[in-house]
């Protein structure tokens, strides 16, 4: 058994306020629209933590530990499930900046043969009551997989387009590849940065997340969810597949379009003190531009869409 098997014992700690789910053949149950999230106002956004040595755009704080376990409802939701590569009995399970380490907890119930890693930077959120099979290991893929080669039957990451520089992601795929075993699976899960149709208040914020992003070094023209498969080929994968999930966004596509419009004004929300203070915006004008863009995509009924692609270890 690998040594990161074996879990300390851990102290308790409160959980989120989002349910958890323990069984993933079960649909998610949501949190209500209006008691999902308690919007931050200005001041509590000027006091949010965020982590100064990394590139990463986002707080880490427990708004966004709450906003982290939404959002992992919502991808499931619009997946249908927790993961696409056509896995079937893995072994170990590492999931690349696991954030909350709620989907790796959820794939731990799921495999309860295999042994589950998470690792992040950090641990976000402590659980009262982990699997057992679940282990959290601080690192950072940056700097490389604290682990031997071949040691993974399922390597997972996704949504860390704000996390890792532009330039670095090659490397980081083929990091991923170097700790996957022969005849394993490795699944990176990228939103797209664009919409359809966008209208022009969308455009204005778009454009100010992305220079948001440019600015640490991050992807603002949506290269990476382009390139997501030939990351997996360059690295040596074979069988490798891409699927774009479109999703309705807004209270115009019913309980999942009004869910993933929630979390994209709390995902906005979170950039309120960056992005005042570079484009010179009062926190009133830039809420209300927040607004004003989901009311456009209500009107033109926009979609939205991720892209998944997954590859097989020779």
């Amino acid at each position: 058994m690998p040594w990161w098997f074996f879990r300390r014992k851990r102290p308790t700690a409160p959980q989120s306020s989002f349910p958890a789910i323990s069984d993933t053949s079960e649909p998610a149950r949501f949190p209500s629209r209006e008691n999902a999230i308690t919007l931050p106002n200005h001041a509590d956004t000027d006091q949010r933590r965020y982590l100064e040595e990394q590139p990463y755009l986002l707080p880490k704080d427990l708004q966004e530990v709450n906003r982290l376990d939404f959002q992992h409802y919502v991808l499931r939701a619009a997946l249908r499930r927790n993961y696409l590569a056509p896995i079937q009995a893995p072994r170990q399970i590492l999931d690349v900046g696991c954030g909350t380490g709620q989907w790796a907890s959820e794939l731990a119930r799921e495999f309860p043969q295999a042994s589950v890693v998470g690792l992040d930077v950090e641990e976000a959120k402590q659980q009262t009551a982990p699997p057992p099979n679940y282990r959290f290991v601080k690192g950072d893929v940056l700097n490389g997989l604290p682990f031997p080669d071949r040691s993974f039957d399922f390597v997972h990451q996704r949504f860390l387009w704000t996390a890792l520089p532009l330039a670095a992601w090659p490397r980081v795929v083929q990091e991923l590849a170097r700790v996957t075993a022969p005849g394993g699976w490795v699944e990176l899960l990228e939103p797209g940065l664009e919409a359809a149709p966008m209208g022009p208040t969308h455009r204005q914020l778009d454009a100010m997340i992305k220079e948001l992003a440019a600015l640490r070094g991050l992807d603002g023209e949506g290269a990476v969810t382009a390139s997501l498969d030939r990351y997996l080929w360059e690295a040596g994968l074979s069988q490798v597949q891409r699927q774009v999930i479109e999703v309705p966004f807004g209270d115009w596509g019913g309980r999942i379009g009004s869910l993933l419009a929630l979390d994209f004004r709390e995902f906005a929300l979170a950039l309120s003190g960056a992005a005042t203070k570079r484009f010179q915006l009062s926190p009133q004008q830039y809420q209300a531009l927040v607004q004003a863009m989901l009311q456009e995509c209500n009107e033109l009924k926009t979609m939205y869409h991720f892209v998944a692609a997954y590859g097989r270890k020779l």
